[in-house]
């Protein structure tokens, strides 16, 4: 039981690797995307990075949440890492939801053709005064 725990300690810690790595390789990645599109169309650059960027983030986080999840349930199932596991899950959970409005204009559960994007999610760099 001592070394399927181990194990399972390996793998979460592992899933969180995969998860800090998508998030780099998706800053650098979307930073480069920038500087590439600054010179082509200077004027949507700036959002097209923050999608870029906020979905690097997001996929990242979900794997965070999953290694912590692994490591919580199969490694140390104690009340008190329980609770903490939900804070974490809670406050990622925030996080995932916030960065959904600012890269769909719209809430996860609403329809798309309901949403009316805002003028400040139009354009973030004029101060939402549109394109």
């Amino acid at each position: 039981m001592a070394q399927f725990r181990r194990f399972m300690e390996i793998i979460g810690t592992g899933v969180d690797a995969v998860g800090v790595v998508i998030i780099v390789i998706g800053a650098l990645f979307s930073t480069g995307r920038f500087c590439f599109r600054m010179r082509a169309a200077p004027g949507r650059s700036y959002r097209h990075y923050r999608q870029d960027l906020g979905r690097a983030i997001l996929l990242g986080l979900e794997f965070l949440v999953a290694g912590d999840i692994i490591r919580t349930v199969v490694v140390a199932p104690t009340l008190e890492n329980v609770i903490v596991l939900g804070l974490i899950v809670l406050i990622r959970t925030f996080l995932s939801i916030a960065l959904e409005v600012e890269l769909e204009g719209r809430w996860p559960w609403q329809n798309p053709k309901e949403a009316r994007p805002s003028s400040r999610m139009e354009n973030p760099i004029e101060g939402g005064r549109g394109e």
